[in-house]
């Protein structure tokens, strides 16, 4: 008589995965809401489990613990400020409107609590200097050399090598950011920014300054003449 063999049934380990993956995003989430309001320092262990309605060993299974949580929402918002300035620059059909959007997109999200909180204020002392501007690179240095390339490519900027002038770019940037997130008055701290990088971009243009100064953004460089 031939004997089946009786299955295993997949369901279980399918439902234990689907409620493993549950529990890591509800602290991610509640990580994130209340880095953003509280700052890392101003966050507990007993408060992100509660927040997330989660025990304290799911903490601890997931996650190494409070600074290892804090890692993962700070690439979270790494990753989906990086799809925000692709699909800003994305939008124009001109490659130089298209970094300017992306600067000025920047320049606003430097306010918004999760970014200015989290990623700039945070990240840098949580993670350590190294670590933090490693994750800033891994996000922000492929886009910024494919902006620049393309520029080149297009003609609206000199030819020269992408990989340090993209290096400088993302320093100048990260330097941007803290400035406009440690101001007192954001909202002055941004306008002053973006006039200082406006005019840095305006001094990486190509061609003759005449032909600058009649194109989009380009009064600027004509005023200084």
């Amino acid at each position: 008589m031939e004997i089946k063999q009786e299955r295993r049934p997949t369901g279980a380990r399918r439902t234990q995965a689907e409620r493993s993956e549950a529990t890591r995003g509800a602290l991610t989430a509640a990580g994130r809401r209340l880095f953003a309001l509280h700052g890392y320092a101003g966050v507990g262990t007993e408060e992100l489990v509660q927040a997330a309605g989660v025990t304290r060993g799911a903490l601890y299974h997931h996650f190494e613990g409070k600074a290892d949580l804090f890692r993962v929402v700070f690439e979270e918002v790494e990753r989906e400020l990086a799809e925000r300035f692709a699909s800003e620059a994305l939008s124009r059909p001109d490659p130089w409107e298209g970094l300017v959007a992306a600067l000025e997109l920047f320049l606003d999200v430097c306010g918004e609590p999760e970014v200015q909180r989290i990623a700039l204020l945070d990240a840098p002392s949580v993670l350590g200097w190294e670590a933090w501007r490693e994750v800033e690179a891994r996000y922000g240095l492929g886009l910024i050399k494919l902006a620049f390339q393309n520029l080149i490519d297009a003609g609206l900027v000199e030819p020269q090598p992408v990989e340090p002038l993209a290096h400088a770019i993302l320093g100048t940037l990260t330097e941007a950011g803290l400035y406009v997130a440690r101001a007192d008055d954001v909202a002055a701290a941004r306008t002053e920014m973006n006039a200082v990088l406006r005019q840095m971009l305006e001094g990486l243009r190509g061609g003759p300054p005449d032909d600058r100064s009649d194109s989009p953004g380009g009064g600027t460089a004509g005023a200084r003449r």
